[in-house]
């Protein structure tokens, strides 16, 4: 049966901890981030990954981000973080920005179409980062989108393209940005745009330069 929590005017973020059972058991929960609505299931889990492109009918050649809540969480999922690269976590983070980095065993190969490369981000929006902290580990998350198609920015927008395929939805109102987060890979010390959100490659260069 799907769930539907509104906390559209409440921060009784206790209500999370049921949507973060479903995630952790391998169900699939959209959510509030402060870009866009997210779609997102246990990061660690192929199984449920596999569920998550199949339901955004995401071509598998695509990989899927993980978000975090803490830099500890970062280190047990990626590996060999440069001086610059965590320059930019510490500037950045929590916030609309995702950085590629080396990735460890423990994260499936299907989450990153066979790369050995994961893209992490920690958003600033407190029940994304609540849902991560009662989850427990990192979550698997795209935008609530069918694949192609329009980011959700209003839960309402969305519902009807995963009602039924869906465990739980999460309402808190419109995104506050509504545009995708930035994404960026260090490459040869030299950051990269992949995907251009809110966060411009300047600003990236001069968090660089504090470094």
């Amino acid at each position: 049966m799907q769930k539907y929590i509104d906390l559209t005017n409440t921060t009784n973020y206790i209500k999370l901890k049921q949507p973060a059972e479903i995630i952790r058991n391998g169900g699939i929960v959209l959510f509030p981030t402060e870009t866009v609505y997210g779609i997102g299931t246990n990061g660690l889990n192929e199984t449920a990954i596999k569920k998550l492109f199949k339901i955004k009918q995401r071509p598998l050649n695509k990989p899927i981000s993980l978000l975090v809540n803490s830099i500890d969480m970062i280190n047990k999922i990626a590996k060999d973080i440069t001086e610059i690269e965590y320059s930019i976590i510490k500037e950045f983070f929590p916030g609309p920005l995702t950085i590629v980095l080396k990735k460890k065993d423990i994260v499936p190969n299907i989450l990153t179409a066979n790369d050995n490369t994961v893209g992490i981000r920690m958003p600033s929006n407190d029940i994304a980062l609540k849902l991560i902290e009662y989850t427990g580990f990192p979550i698997a998350t795209s935008s609530a989108n069918i694949s192609s198609q329009p980011s959700g920015t209003r839960l309402q927008d969305i519902i009807k393209d995963f009602d039924g395929k869906a465990d739980c939805f999460i309402d808190s109102g419109p995104s506050k940005i509504g545009l995708s987060s930035t994404v960026v890979q260090v490459i040869d010390g030299i950051p990269h745009i992949l995907r251009q959100g809110t966060i411009t490659e300047k600003q990236i260069r001069n968090a660089c330069l504090k470094t």
